[in-house]
C-alpha cells in the first residue's frame, strides 16, 4: 500500500473568495514542479467557477515561498505559464504574506493584483545572485510594477528587506501588524464589486505586464534555463544545500 501524497496547495471557499494555501512545509513552500502544476490547476478551476469572486493566495508556516525548489525546479516555461495564468485570470488575485519571501516567490507577488503583508513576520530577499543565477522569469511581473532603483539594489545584492520597504517600492500594496486585519477592507471591497466589472477592470491594470510577457518571456526563459544548467549555478546550489559559502565568496 502506497501513501497518497499530500496536497501541496489546498483550496477553501468563503463568501465568494477562494483561498489557495501553499502547504508544502518540507521545502518551505518552494516552487517545485509539482506545486507549480497544482497551483496552476486550481487557478484554472477558480477561473471556471462562477461562485468565485476573487482568489486569495496564502500559505502555511513562516515562509510564503522560498523560491525555486533546487531539488525539483519547475521548467522555466511552467513558471512562466503559472504567472501568466494569474495575470489573465478574470478574477482578482490577492496575495497574503505573513512570513518570508525569497527569490521566485517574488514572481507570485508580482502576478497578484493586490498584496498585503504583515510588518512583524514578513521579510523579502531576491537571493538568485547568491547561487549563480538571475531573477529572470520573475522579472516579467516585477519590472513593470516595482520601483526600478530599488530593484537594481535588491537584484544585485540579494539583501533582505522588510514589509515596510516592500510597500514603499511597490512590491506590496499595503503592510500592517495584522495581515488579516489589513486584508478585511480589501476583500470586502472585492465582494461588493460586480463580477462583470471585475473581469472588465482587471485587464486595465495588467495590460502592461502582459505586454512584457509577449515581448520577453521566451528570452528570459532561455536565460533562466542556461544559468541553472551552468557550472557556477551548480556550485552555488550545492553550497546552499550544504550550508556553506560558494567557491566565489572571498
Amino acid at each position: 500500500m502506497t501513501d497518497t501524497p499530500p496536497d501541496l496547495v489546498r483550496r477553501s471557499d468563503e463568501r465568494g473568495v477562494a483561498t489557495l494555501v501553499l502547504d508544502s512545509p518540507a521545502n518551505r513552500n518552494a516552487l517545485s514542479a509539482a506545486l507549480v502544476g497544482r497551483l496552476a490547476a486550481l487557478l484554472e478551476d477558480c477561473a471556471k467557477d462562477d461562485g468565485v469572486r476573487a482568489v486569495l493566495l496564502s500559505h502555511t508556516g513562516t515562509t510564503f515561498c522560498a523560491g525555486a525548489d533546487l531539488r525539483d525546479p519547475p521548467p522555466p516555461e511552467a513558471l512562466t505559464g503559472l504567472l501568466r495564468r494569474m495575470l489573465e485570470l478574470p478574477k482578482p488575485v490577492v496575495g497574503r504574506v505573513d512570513g518570508h519571501v525569497r527569490a521566485g516567490g517574488f514572481g507570485l507577488l508580482g502576478a497578484c493584483d493586490v498584496v498585503a503583508a504583515s510588518t512583524g513576520r514578513s521579510t523579502f530577499a531576491l537571493t538568485e545572485v547568491r547561487i549563480g543565477v538571475a531573477p529572470a522569469v520573475i522579472s516579467l511581473t516585477l519590472l513593470p510594477r516595482v520601483e526600478p532603483r530599488a530593484l537594481s539594489r535588491y537584484y544585485l545584492t540579494g539583501e533582505r528587506f522588510d514589509a515596510a520597504e516592500a510597500a514603499r517600492i511597490g512590491l506590496v500594496t499595503v503592510a500592517g501588524e495584522d495581515v488579516d486585519e489589513v486584508l478585511e477592507p480589501i476583500l470586502d471591497g472585492l465582494r461588493r464589486a460586480s463580477p462583470q466589472a471585475l473581469a472588465a477592470t482587471k485587464p486595465l491594470v495588467t495590460a502592461k505586464v502582459l505586454e512584457n510577457f509577449d515581448r520577453d518571456a521566451e528570452t528570459l526563459s532561455a536565460l533562466s534555463a542556461r544559468l541553472f544548467s551552468s557550472d557556477e549555478a551548480r556550485e552555488g546550489m550545492t553550497a546552499f544545500l550544504e550550508r556553506r559559502d560558494p567557491a566565489w565568496v572571498k
